[in-house]
């Protein structure tokens, strides 16, 4: 399940900046693409759409497999493109750690994001706190290094398997 925990930063209660329905998120990203001048292929909004509904991180195969599943065959080469320009676009997020995909809730902006990684029931929090990527950006440009991205991935249990 990918949640969000909600701080300083973005306004979550304007609906067309925070989604997490899968069918309004994928409108949300033709909406975002229609803006930018981007195509959304059909094979793109399927991946995206496989993202979105999963409710967790998913990995590249298991999106291999669903598309099988619905298309009768997708060549890999085809998906892991799908999953590049949606990553490239920001419409996704890339969880290295566990080499998974989860949805962005906010596809028109693009930001860095931490995430929070239950490694019990694999549950993918977006830590919306755009203090925490602002202050790593800071210590890092003090430190003379020149960041170009983020990636923030704190593993524990998150409260449900805690508290179980």
């Amino acid at each position: 399940m990918v949640r969000t925990a909600h701080q300083h930063g973005h306004d979550c209660t304007d609906p067309t900046h925070h989604v997490h329905d899968a069918g309004a998120y994928v409108q949300a990203v033709e909406q975002a693409c229609a803006d930018r001048g981007l195509r959304l292929t059909p094979l793109r909004a399927q991946v995206l759409g496989l993202i979105a509904a999963a409710g967790k991180p998913v990995k590249a195969y298991d999106l291999l497999d669903a598309m099988k599943e619905e298309n009768g065959s997708s060549a890999p080469p085809t998906v892991y493109r799908a999953l590049d320009f949606l990553l490239e676009q920001g419409f996704i997020h890339r969880l290295a750690s566990v080499n998974a995909f989860v949805g962005c809730h906010h596809p028109n902006e693009r930001h860095s994001v931490p995430f929070l990684i239950c490694d019990s029931c694999h549950a993918a929090i977006e830590l919306e706190d755009e203090r925490i990527c602002t202050l790593l950006d800071e210590q890092a440009r003090a430190l003379g290094f020149a960041p170009r991205a983020q990636t923030l991935e704190v593993h524990g249990l998150c409260a449900d398997c805690a508290a179980a």
